[in-house]
């Protein structure tokens, strides 16, 4: 709840509102000549191992203090001061971009214990509605859950997981109303559609049945947002009773929890960056006792999936690239676990699933997604692959093991995604959808392109791209290029219809494929985390560089964007390499890393040590001191800037973007825009609804369109 709706702290915040609007306002005749919002300085000295360094802005991370809150509104309104003589641009974009939507949709149908499953979305409605039908397409449909009239006029809505009893009578769900990551459990009684008086708060997004149909597990999370205890429900029974049945404590760790394809096992799973744990517990039996898979076993990272008699388990085990093994369901410690596909240096072992009779996994090879099938009995294997330059490939749907047909999606930057079902026995292809961009697009208007652009050391990063087919290489076309780089996350080349308005526009869209992701395996990743992170900047850094000296682009029509991790990819490179930017876009950047990584109170942060580095230790404070980019921050030129917050966020707090932005408007040189919005309802991941999202891209777009002088 936003204390400052109620009656005290309101007086005092609209006066705080009123006055840095007079003050905007007064002083602003026009958008070119408006006066940039400017934060107050109170200094902080933070010390450690004998290094001292001032914060500024280190008030703005009080979130009750309604001066915070006027501040952040000043901001948003200097931003859309800014970009007011362009506000009917704005909407423009905004109906072109929701005007390629199907509004009214359906989504492929998959069979899960008798009921075939599946969402719809209604036109001009913000939610889908989930639904079923028992055993056939032609049955009557029921409504299961309804997101428009469950969100009702809430700001935010979001339900996080949701799960079918198994004898198919009740649904458990997790639903977030503030966008904080921060769920409620409840169960409705599909039968008679009442909503049972089971709401179970501060949660994580996951719930479990066992298979009673009377027992649910859930996770609960600290004061730190970290998911870190697994609790037993029973329906109906007092919350207040709820059995406990494992906390992790290591502050290092988080908890996950999920039932096995099988639907035999319910499984706790405790990870880290760099380690995974599992236990399992018969669904038969959910008052028994969880069993541990493995013992901890520090850098051993490993998932699980059940078949038969068998575990399957996808592992890093002696395969830096990852190999998949197996073992009885009796003896399941590691000594126990035998080899089903090797480790190959080449291939990066992402994901499988498991039916009756065979395996498909999901690889990399060379930067590009290859899905390969093994028959269990004969061990022959067979492929499937596509041959446009850049796509992706995703499992889809595959809930049950009973089945020789796999489920698949497939995108390409040309390509909407599509669905297909694919016959592992005869090899038979089927596509059963593909999104549907209303309008004029054809895939064949667009050409897309996978290239390696040489690094510093000698390493070949790959990059992917996009434009309208007709453009001519010679060097004026504006070019918006993302990357991410950390985690081993992948930014896949995948379709977008958003970014229509950029190519129709003679925009070239592109991905850097940077170190800090797996694209080209797990050393990419390693080559871009901890003491290696630098790779990541200087990565994007000569992927800008190859594009413009190759006559894609130059750096008058360069803009570069990134968002969370990659927001900090984007203060880097502004610190680094600020002229090779005409803008850069930073959504929800984590750009204060020193400090936050020091604060053990703010979410994320005793867990991703081993992403970041441990600045507890002077190696890793020293290191991660030279490339934070709220402390890097110096007196030098500097492109424009558009800058997010979520006031909500849990994973980058609101005040890191906001401290930046003020310090880049204390030292910056230049004369160039910086634009700060925080969105004060939403969280990390922006706005809920499926339209309303497009309205925080748009005003993006039309930053850049009117940095470049484009009107419509």
């Amino acid at each position: 709840m936003n204390i400052f709706k109620s009656g005290f702290y309101n007086s005092i915040y609209s006066l705080f509102v009123f006055s840095f609007m007079f003050f905007l306002n007064s002083c602003s005749p026009s958008p070119n000549h408006l006066k940039e919002p400017s934060a107050k300085k109170i200094p902080v000295k933070l010390e450690i191992h004998g290094d001292t360094r001032t914060d500024n802005y280190y008030w703005l991370r009080e979130r009750e203090n309604p001066e915070v809150i006027a501040y952040l509104e000043s901001e948003n309104a200097f931003t859309q001061e800014y970009l007011k003589d362009s506000e009917k641009f704005r909407e423009d974009l905004y109906s072109e971009i929701i005007g390629r939507i199907e509004q009214t949709d359906l989504s492929v149908p998959y069979r899960l214990n008798a009921y075939y499953y599946y969402s719809r979305f209604e036109e001009g409605k913000e939610y889908p509605v989930y639904c079923r039908k028992k055993g056939s397409l032609d049955a009557r449909e029921e409504i299961i859950l309804n997101m428009n009239e469950m969100a009702g006029s809430r700001e935010f809505y979001d339900i996080g997981d949701w799960s079918i009893s198994p004898d198919n009578k009740m649904i458990a769900f997790t639903t977030d109303t503030v966008s904080r990551r921060l769920y409620s459990v409840c169960v409705k009684n599909l039968e008679t559609g009442e909503q049972i008086d089971d709401k179970i708060s501060n949660s994580d997004e996951s719930v479990v049945w066992a298979n009673d149909n009377q027992t649910i597990y859930y996770v609960v999370k600290d004061e730190t947002l970290r998911p870190y205890k697994v609790y037993r429900h029973r329906i109906g029974d007092n919350i207040s009773g709820d059995i406990l049945v494992f906390h992790e404590a290591d502050s290092t760790y988080s908890v996950e929890l999920f039932k096995t394809k099988s639907r035999k096992y319910i499984v706790i799973g405790s990870y880290s960056t760099l380690t995974d744990q599992y236990r399992t517990l018969n669904a038969d039996t959910p008052a028994g006792e969880f069993q541990v898979f493995n013992p901890r076993e520090e850098k051993l990272q490993y998932e699980i999936e059940h078949y038969n008699d068998t575990f399957y388990i996808l592992t890093d085990f002696k395969a830096k690239n990852n190999r998949l093994m197996k073992t009885p369901v009796t003896k399941t410690a590691k000594e126990n676990w035998i080899e089903v596909v090797p480790h190959r240096d080449s291939v990066f072992l992402e994901e499988f699933e498991l039916f009756d009779g065979y395996i498909a996994l999901n690889e990399k090879i060379n930067g590009l997604d290859n899905i390969m099938v093994i028959a269990i009995n004969s061990g022959k294997e067979h492929f499937i692959s596509f041959d446009e330059p850049a796509y992706s490939l995703n499992f889809s749907d595959n809930p049950e093991t009973g089945t020789k047909v796999l489920r698949f999606t497939y995108s390409s930057l040309t390509t909407p995604q599509t669905v297909y079902d694919y016959n592992m026995e005869t090899k038979e292809k089927r596509l059963l959808k593909q999104q549907v961009v209303k309008g004029n697009f054809r895939t064949d208007d667009y050409i897309t392109e996978f290239l390696y652009a040489p690094a510093g050391d000698g390493s070949k990063v790959p990059v992917s791209l996009v434009y309208k087919k007709g453009l001519n290489k010679n060097g004026l076309n504006p070019l918006w290029i993302n990357g991410y780089g950390s985690y081993g996350y992948n930014s896949d080349p995948v379709f977008r219809s958003e970014r229509l308005t950029l190519l129709d526009r003679g925009f070239i869209f592109a991905i850097a494929h940077i170190r800090g992701g797996q694209e080209l395996g797990r050393q990419w990743y390693e080559d871009g985390k901890l003491l290696n992170k630098k790779n990541t900047f200087t990565d994007f850094i000569e992927c800008t560089e190859y594009l413009i000296s190759e006559k894609y682009t130059n750096p008058d029509v360069c803009f570069a964007w990134g968002g969370s991790a990659g927001g900090l990819l984007m203060g880097a490179i502004a610190n680094l390499r600020p002229d090779l930017y005409k803008g850069i876009l930073a959504d929800v950047p984590f750009v204060d890393v020193v400090t936050t990584m020091l604060d053990e109170s703010i979410p994320l942060t005793t867990s991703e040590y081993d992403e970041w580095g441990n600045p507890n230790i002077r190696k890793y404070y020293d290191y991660i001191l030279s490339y934070s980019p709220y402390d890097n921050v110096k007196r030098q030129d500097y492109p424009a800037f558009f800058v997010t917050a979520g006031f909500h966020d849990s994973q980058v707090q609101y005040w890191e973007p906001a401290k930046w932005v003020a310090k880049l408007r204390e030292l910056k040189t230049d004369h160039h825009p910086v634009l700060f919005n925080t969105q004060m309802n939403f969280g990390h991941g922006g706005a809920s609804g499926r339209f309303e999202r497009y309205r925080e891209i748009s005003l993006e777009y039309v930053f850049v369109f009117k940095l470049l002088g484009i009107k419509k």
